[in-house]
């Protein structure tokens, strides 16, 4: 009998003329961007893993480009990409032979959309909502600012734009839209002063069953040592600070929010430059506030053998990837005793 053989790693050559800063998968697994200190993106097409055709590339930084990020197919083939030049850029597939491409920000059938140039500083980080709060992103900038993008129906774009963390902000990452524990407890009515909406409360009186409500929250992680959480509180329509997590001794340099499907408990993920990564709990949403748990490695220390720059939650938000700078990725899953594990 043939034995199972662990699953091989597969390198994609990108022809990037540098540095390679973040690689996202689309939705559906069948796009691949990737960003560099070369100033550009790439988009490819991949097939089984392995890349297709010679791929696009989109230039419109004027330095390195930090992080790409996706925004749900429901809304088209839509990239945002922010660079140190303090520059969020939202690029998106026109379809075939809509003449988008005539524009000098065009490649292949990507277009420049928007070009959002409010922050003073790098901008570190982009985000965007879950799907079920329409299209909108977050960007982390050094100037220490926090922007909130919305798309809106008359074709504008409305931004929120405040104070995040005072030495500079870092990352962010959003909450699941579906407010913890409304899987097993039924919805009646808000009862918090966060912003809920309901995807189809203009059908109400067409359908027997309301669709779960949906809250605005996001974590932003900071060289402050923190990781704050923001909610949107509609009586002022503003952004505001809903807890703090201090448990890092040096700067926070990620931020994950782990998937939710409306199960009580949340997690957060958090990676420092103090070669720690936290993981947060919160039980509900009346819990009195987040229990933190530091990954323990073999021999009991919890210390990586490096910074710790990035965390990632799979699908189903039961498995973390964690990327330390020895250039490893190790992944970890809770035990039945609440105890998190290294797999591998």
């Amino acid at each position: 009998m043939a034995s199972a053989s662990a699953p091989q790693s597969m390198p994609i050559e990108t022809a990037h003329e540098d540095m390679i800063h973040d690689a996202q998968l689309d939705y559906y697994g069948k796009r691949l961007a990737t960003c560099s200190s070369d100033r550009s993106v790439k988009v490819f097409d991949v097939v089984d893993g392995e890349k297709q055709g010679a791929g696009y590339t989109l230039k419109g930084h004027s330095g390195p480009v930090w992080q790409v990020a996706w925004a749900h197919p429901k809304y088209g083939h839509i990239l945002a990409s922010c660079s140190y030049d303090g520059k969020v850029l939202i690029w998106k597939e026109q379809p075939q032979g809509s003449g988008a491409n005539t524009s000098h920000d065009a490649a292949g059938n990507w277009s420049k959309i928007k070009e959002y140039t409010a922050h003073t500083a790098s901008v570190n980080s982009v985000s965007w909502a879950p799907h079920e709060l329409g299209p909108m992103v977050a960007c982390a900038s050094s100037d220490g600012k926090i922007s909130v993008l919305t798309f809106q129906n008359d074709g504008q774009w409305n931004v929120d734009f405040f104070n995040g963390h005072a030495v500079g902000c870092t990352a962010v990452s959003w909450a699941p839209a579906v407010l913890p524990g409304s899987l097993i407890v039924p919805f009646t009515s808000p009862t918090n002063t966060a912003t809920t909406t309901n995807p189809q409360s203009t059908n109400a009186n067409t359908s027997t069953q309301a669709a779960q409500p949906t809250v605005k929250r996001f974590a932003s992680a900071g060289c402050d040592n923190k990781v704050k959480i923001w909610v949107h509180r509609a009586q002022t329509n503003t952004w505001q600070v809903e807890d703090t997590l201090e448990g890092h001794t040096d700067w926070v340099r990620d931020v994950a929010w782990a998937p939710n499907i409306g199960l009580p408990r949340s997690y957060i993920a958090t990676a420092s430059q103090d070669k720690t990564v936290c993981i947060w709990t919160k039980d509900s949403p009346k819990a009195s506030g987040w229990e933190k748990q530091t990954l323990a490695l073999e021999g009991g220390g919890s210390k990586f053998p490096d910074v710790v720059w990035r965390v990632s939650w799979s699908t189903a938000g039961n498995i973390l990837a964690v990327s330390c700078g020895d250039g490893k990725v190790t992944l970890w899953k809770e035990n039945l005793k609440g105890v998190w594990e290294c797999m591998g």
